[in-house]
């Protein structure tokens, strides 16, 4: 049963803090007694790393599945690179988008109003062997795409080069974002007033952005 509201995550890059973000915003809604779930198609970590630290550990505790929920365990690639170069290195089967979008399946038992879906390093990351996250975003038809930046020098251009290329209503998530920091205020302006963009700064925005991923006015 697909969800009220599928929503994806994409980043500008890597690192730019997806996985933070999505857990944030899920553990709001769950306490607004919103029904989430999160879904992670494929995780690549590096080998030895602490499994509570890996995305699907982390989002799972946003919502309360298990890590086996978020990702299917035959997509766990314990090769700290793109998913389908991990399969490669480890001597792992390929895997396609459309196997990966077949793969995302949400609970049965009742109907889940906000399910989000978080793809792995930046939009034009490979995700599979014959996409990348756009290629996925496409394929999983969200309903609304929240895009995940670093709110310092450099934001400006790779937002403006990620959001040309997905295909759905976009929100900005500047992340780690400081007020007393000019560059994150200049640039949290200049891409709302001059770019025309929704912008959320976090931390600080979460009950806005909450209330825009449930569709509510903010």
């Amino acid at each position: 049963m697909r969800p009220q509201r599928v929503v994806v995550v994409v980043g500008t890059g890597t690192e730019v803090g997806k996985t933070w973000v999505s857990a944030r915003l899920l553990t709001g809604l769950r306490e607004a007694g919103v029904t989430v779930a999160a879904r992670k198609p494929a995780q690549s970590f590096a080998a030895g790393d602490d499994p509570a630290d890996r995305d699907a550990a982390v989002l799972g505790m946003a919502t309360g599945e298990a890590p086996e929920v978020v990702c299917p365990p035959h997509r766990w690639y314990e090769a700290a690179m793109a998913p389908p170069m991990a399969a490669e290195v480890l001597g792992r089967p390929a895997f396609s988008v459309a196997e990966l979008v077949g793969e995302v399946a949400w609970p049965a038992g009742g109907a889940v109003e906000v399910g989000l879906i978080e793809t792995a390093g930046g939009a034009r990351s490979p995700i599979a062997c014959d996409g990348d996250c756009v290629a996925l975003c496409q394929a999983l038809q969200p309903d609304l795409v929240l895009l995940v930046a670093d709110a310092g020098l450099g934001t400006i251009n790779s937002v403006r080069l990620t959001v040309g290329v997905v295909p759905e209503d976009v929100i900005v998530i500047l992340n780690r974002f400081d007020g007393s920091n000019e560059v994150h205020v200049r640039n949290r302006q200049w891409l709302s007033e001059r770019d025309g963009l929704v912008v959320v700064a976090l931390p600080g925005g979460e009950a806005r952005l909450g209330a825009l991923v449930r569709g509510s006015s903010a």
